[in-house]
């Protein structure tokens, strides 16, 4: 009886610990995605955190399991940053963020900040924090202050528990996060918060390039528009960035003229990381699939992430499109 009383208990707390895992979840997630900005190394660090929670004993119980796990996962992803950076640098070509479809990929981009109150006023949004352009920037900033950033910035985590995940003290990482947010405000780029604004300069956009309008093209670029493309030397991409509207517009002509095919070309607009961008596909196999972030500021557009790597693009369905 003894031992059937156990096995019932066990049982019980098994049950719980999965129930509080999977309400942490999406938060996890999207905290993972953002210190790491690939999907892969989320769903890993996800997977990891897990199995380190399903391996705790079962007493004591753990006081506030949402701040357990947030400092767990954002401990491992801040161990897989330093070697994840090493490779980075190695990488043939601008490296971007794995993009994001809304409603794709283990957990929303928009999840994890529920039942947290606001901050300050220059915290970002959590839809600003997952953009394509923004993640590359938080490439630039050191794993520690990524995370540090990432944590207290966009999640809200105080500073004692972000110290346990970096292996600080709580001043030193205030300072941390503080360094990351100058970065941050100093090289983000300039970008509307109006999503009617943000789609109807994409679409006229996409209404130059499909129709050869040149002039049109011209007039959606800002004159300063940055071109990102990553193939990661796996497809032809471009191996530096494309900077200015005139270059932009020619290269994206040249990219029309090249690799687009009316009859077998499929092309659908969508949600990438947070904003309306592109989403293209040739099901006859002849052009690689690709994914397009776009950037825009006062009605215009300032930076396009052009993801083509399909090493970065094998988490996305493009079968609807």
């Amino acid at each position: 009886m003894a031992e059937r009383g156990r096995g019932a208990t066990d049982e019980r707390v098994r049950a719980e610990r999965l129930a509080q895992f999977e309400e942490q979840r999406g938060r996890l997630w999207a905290v993972a995605y953002r210190i790491m900005g690939t999907v892969s190394d989320a769903d890993d660090a996800v997977q990891e955190t897990w199995l380190r929670w399903q391996a705790l004993p079962d007493e004591p119980p753990v006081a506030s399991p949402r701040a357990f796990l947030t400092t767990v996962v954002s401990r491992i992803c801040y161990d897989l940053l330093g070697s994840a950076r090493a490779r980075r640098e190695l990488y043939v070509g601008p490296w971007l963020p794995e993009p994001v479809l809304d409603g794709a990929a283990g957990g929303s981009v928009g999840d994890g900040r529920a039942g947290v109150p606001d901050g300050p006023e220059d915290r970002v949004t959590l839809d600003e924090s997952v953009g394509m352009a923004l993640l590359t920037v938080l490439e630039r900033l050191t794993p520690a202050e990524r995370t540090a950033f990432v944590l207290h910035d966009v999640f809200a985590v105080p500073f004692p528990e972000i110290a346990e995940a970096v292996g600080r003290t709580p001043e030193s990482v205030r300072q941390l996060a503080s360094r990351g947010r100058r970065r941050v405000r100093a090289e983000a780029p300039r970008r509307t918060v109006d999503r009617a604004e943000h789609r109807r300069t994409v679409e006229a956009f996409l209404a130059a390039v499909m129709g050869g309008d040149f002039e049109a093209l011209l007039n959606v670029l800002d004159p300063e528009v940055v071109w990102r493309s990553d193939g990661g030397g796996k497809v032809s991409a471009a191996r530096r960035p494309v900077l200015g509207r005139d270059k932009v517009a020619r290269y994206v002509q040249g990219l029309v003229t090249r690799n687009f095919t009316p009859a077998t070309m499929r092309l659908a607009v969508r949600e990438v990381n947070g904003s309306l961008g592109m989403v293209f596909a040739d099901p006859s196999g002849e052009y690689p699939a690709g994914v397009f972030g776009f950037t825009v500021h006062d009605g215009l557009i300032t930076e396009v992430d052009a993801v083509l790597n399909p090493d970065k693009l094998g988490h996305l369905d493009f079968s609807d499109l």
